[in-house]
């Protein structure tokens, strides 16, 4: 039973770290953006920056949506598993 608990915390802490990663990305690229377009001489310079910010950011929602079916995954197999060992452990 511990082991199975001591696999949830694992997930969620494992989920907690990627997360606040991509948060303190997603800080940076838009603080980038900010920067890039405040040193921009030209109206196309600052227009090409922010069209490579978007596409970046394009690129990280398709990166969080398969981080985020993981860790469903992991969570779900991780309780499932908590669940199976709870319910065994009763039966002995």
């Amino acid at each position: 039973m511990f082991h199975a608990q001591q696999e949830m915390v694992n997930a969620y802490q494992e989920a907690g770290r990627a997360w606040a990663h991509r948060l303190k990305s997603e800080v940076e690229l838009w603080s980038d953006l900010a920067a890039k377009v405040t040193a921009s001489r030209s109206l196309p310079e600052g227009l090409r920056a922010y069209q490579d910010s978007i596409s970046h950011r394009v690129q990280m929602a398709a990166e969080d949506s398969q981080r985020l079916l993981e860790d469903s995954q992991k969570m779900i197999a991780a309780v499932t598993n908590s669940l199976s060992s709870g319910l065994s452990a009763q039966a002995h």
